[in-house]
């Protein structure tokens, strides 16, 4: 009996959340209106010069679509890539590498030459260098590509929550 009741008071239950969400102003990203959709194919991602630069530049086109020349925001970016040691072995071959990538980023009015939004985003990962040289060269290509992914993701995160909805 108690199980019926508890489906009873979820069913009254969800329809008042959603209630309480569109009363706090909560507009999905990707709905029309929303940040997503203002930003989807209007951004034109700062040209990259280094090969992390390239990953970044192509996970944030990915995520917020391609744009032409003539479009309505530019995202300017600075990013810097440092390798550190994190493992030694007896011998005092470094073993393990973090790779830490910071990126700042400025979301720029085109017709107006305003910033919209900018800010920086940070993060790390890691890879193993006890292989051979293919393998260690092969985990570090893959160590960079996941930090671009991971620093792109934050990026768009930030852009949609905070610039404003068309």
């Amino acid at each position: 009996m108690s199980l019926l009741d508890r489906r009873s008071l979820l069913r009254l239950a969800l329809p008042l959340a959603a209630l309480g969400l569109g009363a706090c102003g909560f507009t999905p990203v990707y709905a029309p209106g929303g940040a997503g959709a203002a930003l989807r194919g209007q951004v034109l991602v700062q040209e990259p010069t280094t090969q992390p630069g390239y990953l970044l530049a192509r996970q944030l086109e990915t995520r917020l679509g391609r744009s032409n020349p003539a479009a309505r925001y530019a995202l300017d970016m600075t990013l810097d890539v440092a390798e550190e040691g994190l493992a030694i072995n007896s011998a005092g071959d470094i073993t393990r590498y973090n790779l830490i990538g910071e990126a700042g980023f400025a979301l720029r009015d085109t017709t107006t030459g305003s910033i919209v939004t900018s800010g920086d985003v940070r993060n790390f990962t890691a890879y193993s260098a006890t292989g051979t040289t293919v393998a260690t060269l092969a985990a570090e290509r893959d160590a960079v590509e996941r930090l671009m992914t991971i620093l792109a993701d934050q990026i768009v995160a930030r852009l949609f929550t905070t610039a404003l909805p068309a």
